[in-house]
């Protein structure tokens, strides 16, 4: 059976509260987002920094309140402050696409809105 990647999460305009390049790696990000999202710690994503058009793949930790901090060579990618959006992949039957999540924040990382994407 064919099988094909579908993007089924996004928090989407979150904005960057820490780097630490001194870090083994990853993105550490705010639990309640991560709930929010559907995204487990340790998976991966891809990390696309809006002020800059970088893009990364790494892995989620969970953090505390409002935090996305930037780690390892990740933090090389961004400054605190910079916006990014974080995106989760899956692989499914090409016939079985997913209805994504799309997390919605605030400039200090609180839920705004949280939207199912229909077609």
């Amino acid at each position: 059976m064919s099988q094909r990647q579908f993007f089924y999460a996004k928090i989407h305009r979150a904005t960057v509260t820490q780097t630490n390049p001194d870090y083994d790696g990853s993105i550490t990000i705010d639990d309640q987002l991560l709930t929010a999202a559907s995204i487990k710690p340790f998976e991966r994503v891809q990390v696309v920094n809006v002020d800059t058009g970088a893009r990364l793949e790494t892995y989620t930790l969970e953090g505390d309140s409002g935090v996305i901090e930037l780690n390892g060579a990740a933090a090389h990618r961004a400054k605190v402050g910079d916006t990014i959006i974080i995106i989760a992949y899956t692989l499914t039957p090409a016939n079985n696409r997913p209805v994504p999540t799309i997390v919605h924040v605030t400039d200090t990382n609180e839920i705004e809105t949280i939207r199912r994407h229909t077609l």
